[in-house]
């Protein structure tokens, strides 16, 4: 999510450097170096004057300046002109001017401030510092730069807390190093915890990913993270955004809470829910809470609900599997189980437990169904164990059905126009006559046909019968309209589930 970087060693060195300044000038002894052109003391006022490349050595730092005022009484040091100070070869500090005062333990240093040591650098135009408070800070612009890593950090303004090594930096806050750029508005260190938080808009970019959150941290050591407060993370080929956003890379997986979404755009995959988690080690996912995936085929938009949402990577192919109350929406085709899995290379869903299949007006139902797509258009509906299909021909009165152990349901652009039933295959339809009165034609039903045979074909025309085929002679029955006996007008354990059937309206409040 967020690669490492080593804020922690550049803190440390400023720590470092005001822990220096402390020191430097809160004792009146002072050791002069050779090399000051005029020395000049007054009495009255108690205050040495150093002229001209002026340097001595306090505590074991060297001080070096064009020219220094030490006042005894307020016991502080003013210094001008190239004002150099090096600690044990190692820590080196530059700046116009200087002033620290001995009682309040304060310091101020003014242009062109630059502290460096073999590692870190910064710089700033001014540099405030309370030794009691122990803190440090700028705030007309900084610039700190790791000379090994080639990190860079600058703000408007920056805080130092040497003592319990927190720091702060606000207004502006960019940070860059090969591979990752931060932008912010505030970003906070602490050093006991480890962790970078950041607060207010923050724009984060890496060689893969572009990530945004309004607060969050970052822990340097492990990598582990959380964006918070409308977060996403954009890559290449997926997106995911909501309120929290919690990455755990050692252990390999994510979390998000709170108004999920995520998109894959290789498969024209979307998903929502309220909580989702991901492991990368184990290749799977699962979304919960108001879950439902969006899927964009060719000339439709399938929608799958569930209480939970499983994604897998099982042989290379992406398998989806709905939990629980699921449910599948599309303009043409509906569907309900308990279960639901779609395989996306394999182009199949398979229906388990109570499924339903709706396609305009025919209800499709048995113990297992599984849904062949081609080119993302349904093209077979396998119905196993216990097979029927029932099509509403008048509203709440009549219905044109089909039953057998097993049905091959065949749809072409999502139209069912062929079921092959195999095993103790019944029928009961309602065939029309065309009548033509004066100039005009009306359709009416004269009666029903009540027929049984082991396997047969069927035609069907816009939810009508319009051919049978039977493998064998069937047995059977007609009734005329006025004759149909209620026990015989509907197959064995007819139902019709109507109010089950998903709708947009209602599922995607």
């Amino acid at each position: 999510m967020i690669a490492k970087f080593n804020i922690l060693r550049s803190a440390l060195f400023i720590g470092a450097l005001f822990l220096v300044s402390s020191h430097v000038f809160s004792q009146n002894e002072i050791e002069l170096l050779p090399g000051s052109e005029t020395l000049e003391y007054d009495e009255k006022t108690g205050v040495h004057r150093l002229i001209g490349n002026v340097s001595f050595i306090y505590q074991g730092n060297k001080m070096f300046c064009d020219s220094a005022h030490y006042f005894e009484k307020q016991r502080a040091v003013r210094a001008y002109g190239n004002v150099h100070i090096n600690k044990r070869d190692t820590l080196n500090l530059f700046c116009d001017s200087l002033y620290y005062n001995g009682k309040t333990r304060k310091a101020k240093l003014w242009g062109n401030v630059r502290v460096r040591d073999n590692e870190f650098k910064l710089t700033t135009d001014t540099l405030d510092y309370d030794a009691k408070k122990g803190q440090a800070h700028y705030h007309y612009g900084g610039r700190v730069e790791s000379i090994l890593t080639q990190e860079i950090l600058t703000s408007r303004i920056g805080y130092f807390h040497p003592n319990s090594k927190n720091f702060f930096f606000s207004k502006d806050v960019v940070y860059d190093r090969p591979g990752l750029h931060m932008e912010t508005d505030t970003l906070q260190y602490i050093y006991s915890q480890k962790k970078v938080f950041f607060y207010g808009p923050t724009d984060i970019k890496t060689d893969n990913s572009t990530m945004y959150c309004e607060s969050g941290w970052y822990n340097t050591t492990t990598g582990q993270g959380t964006l918070r407060q409308n977060a996403w993370i954009s890559k290449e080929k997926d997106y995911i955004a909501a309120d929290t956003l919690i990455y755990h890379p050692e252990e390999g997986y994510s979390i998000g809470k709170g108004n999920v979404y995520y998109k894959d755009s290789t498969q024209n995959l979307e998903f929502n829910g309220d909580y989702a988690y991901s492991s990368d080690t184990l290749n799977y996912s699962f979304l919960t809470g108001n879950a439902y995936a969006t899927k964009y085929m060719k000339d439709d938009t399938m929608y799958v609900f569930a209480d939970t949402l499983f994604m897998e990577k099982i042989d290379n192919s992406n398998v989806m599997k709905a939990y629980r109350n699921a449910r599948i929406f599309s303009t043409k085709v509906q569907c309900v189980a308990d279960s639901i899995t779609f395989d996306e290379s394999q182009e199949i869903i398979i229906l388990n437990t109570q499924p339903i299949v709706w396609a305009k007006t025919a209800e499709l139902k048995g113990e297992l169904i599984t849904i062949h797509l081609s080119d993302t258009l349904i093209h077979q509906v396998n119905i196993l164990e216990k097979a029927s299909i029932v099509m509403e021909v008048q509203k709440d009165t009549l219905y044109n059905q089909i039953a057998g152990k097993n049905i091959v349901a065949k749809f072409r652009d999502n139209d069912l126009y062929r079921a092959d039933v195999s095993g103790n295959a019944v029928t009961i339809f309602y065939p029309e006559e065309e009548i033509k009165t004066d100039s005009t034609f009306t359709k009416k039903r004269q009666g029903m046909n009540r027929l049984y045979a082991s396997d047969l074909r069927i035609d069907l025309d816009s939810n009508e019968i319009s051919g049978i085929t039977y493998l064998e002679e069937p047995d059977g029955a007609f009734y005329p309209m006025d004759q149909i006996k209620k026990d015989e007008q509907f197959i064995s354990g007819f139902s019709w589930k109507e109010a089950l059937r998903p709708k947009r309206s209602l599922l995607l409040k």
